[in-house]
């Protein structure tokens, strides 16, 4: 059942997003200052690509003032607009009874896109991490 809702799930738009954080996560590596905002959009690309079977867990609270810097600057430069693309996607999705899982798999990353440091994706069976 998660092959097939990862299926439906990469076919109606999780590709393009896929790839636009692949391509961000690109772009932001090429500046040594853009390095931690580029692994970000890699793991949100990671969770992008298989979000079903997949949940999102804080691994610690933004303790640490570079992880609460980070996490403001993330916001003010491409969180809003990515939460508030996951929040729309989801309520396309969600007008449709057959679009309700695959809106449930956004609202499960909007979290994850709006404050990524400090959280990661765990299998929910093996629970493995993804970085």
């Amino acid at each position: 059942m998660r092959l097939l809702g990862n299926l439906i799930f990469f076919i109606f738009g999780g590709f393009v997003i896929f790839f636009g954080y692949v391509l961000g996560g690109i772009v932001l590596c090429l500046t040594i200052i853009g390095i931690p905002f580029g692994f970000q959009c890699f793991k949100l690309a990671g969770g992008v690509l298989a979000p079903f079977g997949r949940e999102v867990r804080a691994i610690r609270q933004p303790d640490s003032t570079l992880s609460i810097i980070l996490n403001i600057i993330w916001i003010i430069l491409p969180g809003i607009e990515l939460a508030i693309m996951h929040l729309a996607l989801a309520l396309l999705f969600g007008i449709t009874i057959i679009g309700i899982p695959v809106a449930k798999q956004h609202l499960k990353l909007l979290p994850l896109a709006l404050l990524p440091f400090g959280r990661q994706m765990v299998d929910m069976e093996t629970g493995r991490t993804y970085p």
